[in-house]
């Protein structure tokens, strides 16, 4: 009898426990389960009022392209170290039927900028030309970027999206501590590079819980709702932009702004143990150098090996030695260079790129040059990702490429000005800001785009959406996003366990792991180290924000520790 009454409290249970799972049991938040997951959609980004305004996005109705458009803008305004509509970007984009497509509103080169423009007399690198200075900024292109997004896949009015961004500008935001320390340390620069203006800075130093009003940026804001591409690339904000131009010598012109085009590109896909990768093409370097790492390390038995132990690490760091290197030479912008994209991804190249791979003894970085093929001629960004109630799905990545770009404020507007110029080579073998190494194929020519590391990445599994992933981190974000993928296919982890967990990275030179603070065990360094591999220490290497959907349909979210990351969802 006892256990009669048993069995059916067990089946009782079992059918409760199945109902939770596959119709959601509430906890605040219709369509949430137990365990955090939503059947209705997700937003993960960089600060939590921004997530918020994509969230309600999403509730009203609106896609997840919608909720990217609202999401953008609000970083503009809470995320100004790298948040921004003086930058650009990349997106990936899944339809819920499967269909994919990439934007690229990646930054341009002003068309009076020259290969040499950098260098002086001596054909030496002039320290910081490139970086802060009126002369370092490329064309912006994330206005150009939404609107387009927005005309070919958005539901929702334009105006609507861009409100909550407007509200946040012109009634303020509460600042946490990490965005009010990081205005605090670029104060001096601000002052120095803005002389007359006080955008972001006062008297006293921010602290966390202070109210943020933003006047400038919401009015140009509100001509973007109003006038759309017209209200920044025309108008009164680009003769704003014209005349912070013309106070520091810069080169940006009208024409600059007016002839600014984002442009539609194929996605780079592939697969990795029956995956779909889809991800980034040039001129973002980071599609075809992931896949160049995913299709190498395929080929090992990671999963046995487990979490960063030493064979793992070690052939990790050996496939990131060799694909960085084939970056710096055949990786640049696809409209003024012909980038070998089948041969980087042959499977017979990639083999003979380890062929020289040894187990006893790390390959000196000196020794590795790009690779060779038949038929050649010669940190700061952010991340979300978005998936929606009917299962479409975003990734966008995009920068102002230093933390707070140029740290150049158009005065009048009360944006910042991008530095992606110092992302060109500015000569053969001169490293830029995060010591990666280019020539020809990223050189500076006017109307180019720059090459960058940004890897907004979205995953099928068995024809399904399976993942929406990418970092900022400069040349750190195409091997966070690869550890965070192999985290979750190889080692198990939840999409919070696999953002969360620690990093190292490899970029080929400097020839040196870094590693953040307990990424791997003194036993794995120990053994690594007697094979010659230089390990150095770093401080946070990437966020990545990430979106998985599980097995019984539902959205969870790892948003980064490491920063301000917020996941919400319905």
């Amino acid at each position: 009898m006892i256990n009669r009454k048993f069995a059916t409290y067990n089946k009782l249970f079992a059918a409760v426990l199945f109902l939770c799972l596959t119709a959601g049991c509430v906890k605040g938040q219709l369509g949430q389960n137990v365990s955090g997951q939503y059947r209705n959609g997700m937003v993960v980004c960089a600060y939590p009022d921004a997530s918020q305004a994509g969230l309600d996005v999403l509730k009203k109705g609106g896609n997840a392209v919608d909720a990217a458009v609202a999401v953008q803008f609000a970083l503009a305004v809470t995320h100004p170290q790298a948040g921004n509509i003086g930058g650009g970007g990349f997106m990936v984009y899944r339809s819920a039927s499967g269909k994919t497509n990439t934007l690229d509103f990646r930054e341009k080169a002003p068309a009076q900028a020259s290969t040499n423009m950098y260098l002086d007399s001596a054909g030496n690198v002039i320290p910081n030309m490139s970086l802060y200075t009126h002369f370092a900024a490329g064309v912006p292109g994330s206005v150009d970027g939404m609107v387009a997004a927005h005309k070919k896949y958005g539901k929702l009015k334009w105006a609507d999206l861009l409100q909550p961004a407007i509200n946040l500008a012109l009634n303020g935001f509460k600042m946490t501590a990490r965005i009010a320390n990081d205005i605090n340390r670029a104060k001096a620069k601000f002052k120095v590079l803005n002389p007359g203006k006080n955008y972001l800075v006062k008297d006293v130093d921010w602290k966390e819980g202070d109210i943020m009003v933003q006047e400038d940026l919401g009015h140009t804001l509100e001509l973007i709702r109003d006038k759309g591409r017209d209200g920044f690339y025309s108008g009164k904000t680009a003769d704003l932009i014209v005349a912070e131009m013309n106070t520091g010598k810069g080169i940006m012109t009208k024409a600059d702004l007016q002839n600014y085009h984002s442009v539609w590109r194929a996605p780079i896909t592939g697969n990795y143990k029956g995956y779909k990768i889809i991800t980034m093409p040039p001129p973002s370097s980071g599609g075809i150098i992931l896949m160049q790492l995913l299709k190498i390390a395929e080929r090992y038995p990671l999963k046995r090996w487990g979490f960063n132990k030493d064979s793992t690490v070690q052939v990790m760091v050996e496939a990131e030695r060799r694909a960085y290197a084939d970056r710096s030479k055949y990786l640049g912008d696809p409209d003024f260079y012909k980038v070998p994209k089948d041969s980087l991804l042959n499977s017979q190249y990639l083999l003979k790129r380890m062929a020289n791979f040894n187990w006893n003894a790390a390959t000196p970085s000196a020794s590795i040059q790009p690779g060779i093929f038949m038929g050649y001629e010669s940190d700061q960004t952010t991340h979300f990702s978005i998936v929606d109630r009917e299962g479409n799905a975003v990734a966008i990545t995009t920068t102002l490429n230093d933390t707070f770009g140029s740290h150049v404020f158009v005065g009048g507007a009360g944006f910042l000005l991008n530095n992606e110029m110092d992302d060109f080579s500015s000569k053969p073998g001169v490293p830029n800001m995060y010591g990666l190494l280019g020539g020809k194929a990223n050189s500076i020519q006017p109307n180019k785009r720059m090459l960058s590391a940004m890897t907004p990445t979205i995953i099928e599994k068995n024809g399904d959406l399976y993942m929406v992933v990418g970092t900022p981190g400069g040349a750190t974000i195409i091997t966070s996003v690869f550890q965070t993928i192999l985290n979750v296919i190889e080692f198990d982890k939840s999409i919070q366990g696999a953002v969360s967990a620690k990093r190292f990275h490899h970029q080929w030179m400097p020839d040196e792991v870094g590693a953040e603070a307990d990424a791997l065990d003194s036993l794995t360094i120990d053994k690594l180290t007697k094979k010659g591999y230089k390990f150095t220490k770093r401080g946070s290497i990437g966020r990545v924000d990430g979106i998985r959907k599980t097995k019984w349909g539902y959205y969870e979210g790892g948003a980064d520790p490491r920063g301000d990351d917020t996941k919400l969802g319905w």
